[in-house]
């Protein structure tokens, strides 16, 4: 006897079937209240449940946001006071080093505007007038001879006396306009000397009225900053998000710079400390050629938290100017001694090369090639030695975008967090609707699988209510509406 066998009412299996259809459709419509209630309920249920991790989600989505306000508009701050703090010590050098000078200034002018008024009363001054006889001479002149030849004689006297006086003023004449004209020349370089004087301030009093401007617009983005503006907001956060893809390329180019770096003194510190040796699954030589390069990434650090061009070390900045001197100089030998040590590794590193290029030559039979490729390998040589020295100081620059790259990553990580949030209270208030509407689906489907009474009761309801028409009629879906 099978297993469906004992399922089957009667012989026929078809007519087991409608009636097995029949007793469930039946037992289906006589719990169809309790299971639309049951279904809705549970659809209800999840959608509550999502509604309320939707809710929990978008308040820790708000209280995110504030917080990366918090943080943005305080590291804004902090960006500004130190370009503010930046222009006052600039306007500070100005007054100090250029305005210092305005009293000597001011003296070297009034010297040079006096000897100038002095040169121009001396240029003013005219030839003394004739003497007094020549009015007499003209008095005598003017007088009629009648044809006497002593008085002619003496007149002729008298004409070439004024002739000669004449001549004699006009020399002096041109003698004294030649020395006002000296004069005046003379006058030329003191006021060139003035004028290059007058530049000189003009160009420190414009120098000082363009710091002057931008400070004065600092501080109106300071002052937004303060207020909690959204412009401000917007405004630094997309400088952060731009400043943190930058900052990232200016740091894998620096990666990039540190494998070279590598790659020069890997090879020689396997002949130093042992190419066989390992610690776990690394060797001990690429250990400490990543050693050495991360602690010239470190001294560079300091160099510049000392040189206060980043602040990542508080502590390093707090300490008074004779400490921090010094330590610009502990950091700089440091550095100096291991860029010098990397030129030898390199040089080194060449000559293990030239070696292993020679033996190979030699086992070849080419040994007059080999010897004649070896007369240009200096070039090799101290092209790689460079590249030991300056690659050292060139991590040291690594500082400045790496400051950059942690103050914009927090930003950076607060609004992906932010979104994500928001995408997470998003989906679980879609799931909750998808749950609601699926509950409603259930129900239609219930309705489906005993189609049969629901026809069944809605022939007689109908039926009976032609003949009592004042009996409400009873609706299919009149328990999910009352659920609804």
């Amino acid at each position: 006897m099978s297993f469906s066998d004992i399922y089957l009412i009667v012989p026929n299996p078809v007519i087991s079937g409608l009636i097995w259809f029949f007793v469930v459709s039946t037992l289906l419509y006589f719990a169809r209240q309790p299971a639309h209630k049951y279904i809705l309920a549970f659809s209800r249920v999840i959608q509550n449940a999502m509604r309320l991790a939707a809710s929990s989600v978008k308040t820790a989505e708000l209280r995110l946001q504030a917080r990366n306000r918090e943080v943005l508009l305080e590291a804004g701050r902090e960006a500004t006071e130190r370009m503010i703090e930046r222009e006052f010590e600039r306007v500070e050098n100005t007054v100090t080093h250029d305005l210092a000078q305005y009293p000597a200034l001011q003296r070297k002018l009034s010297e040079k505007i006096t000897r100038i008024d002095e040169d121009y009363q001396q240029s003013t001054e005219v030839p003394p007038d004739p003497p007094g006889w020549c009015k007499v001479v003209e008095s005598v002149a003017a007088i009629d001879g009648n044809g006497d030849a002593m008085v002619s004689s003496i007149l002729k006297d008298i004409h070439k006396s004024m002739i000669k006086a004449q001549e004699k003023a006009i020399k002096e004449h041109r003698r004294a306009c030649n020395e006002r004209h000296n004069i005046l020349k003379r006058m030329m370089p003191h006021w060139r000397s003035v004028k290059r004087v007058l530049g000189e301030v003009d160009q420190n009093i414009s120098s000082i009225l363009e710091r002057a401007t931008k400070i004065g617009r600092y501080m109106h983005d300071y002052e937004e900053i303060l207020r909690g503006s959204d412009r401000a907001t917007r405004v630094l956060s997309s400088s952060a998000i731009s400043q943190f893809f930058v900052s990232a390329f200016v740091l894998a180019i620096a990666v990039g710079g540190a494998m070279v770096n590598f790659t020069l003194i890997a090879r020689p510190m396997a002949e130093m400390v042992g190419g066989s040796n390992f610690i776990g699954n690394f060797k001990v030589s690429e250990i400490s050629a990543i050693v050495i390069i991360l602690v010239e990434i470190s001294m560079g650090l300091f160099l510049m938290e000392s040189l206060r061009i980043t602040r990542l070390f508080p502590v390093i900045g707090a300490l008074n100017d004779k400490l921090r001197v010094r330590m610009i100089w502990i950091t700089f030998g440091f550095l100096f001694i291991l860029a010098s040590v990397e030129a030898g590794l390199a040089f080194m590193r060449e000559i293990l090369m030239e070696d292993e290029l020679a033996t190979s030559a030699m086992l070849r039979g080419e040994a007059a090639s080999a010897m004649q490729a070896t007369d240009f390998a200096w070039i090799t040589t101290a092209a790689q030695m460079g590249m030991g020295f300056i690659l050292p100081f060139a991590l040291v620059f690594v500082a400045i975008p790496l400051e950059t790259f942690v103050h914009s990553l927090r930003t950076v990580i607060g609004v992906i967090s932010a979104a994500f949030l928001r995408a997470v209270a998003f989906g679980l208030r879609l799931v909750g609707n998808l749950f609601r509407y699926l509950g409603r689906v259930l129900v239609n489907l219930y309705d489906l699988a005993i189609f049969g009474p629901l026809w069944l009761e809605n022939t007689i309801t109908s039926k009976m209510g032609a003949s009592k028409p004042s009996m409400p009629r009873h609706s299919v879906n009149a328990d999910f509406q009352e659920a609804a």
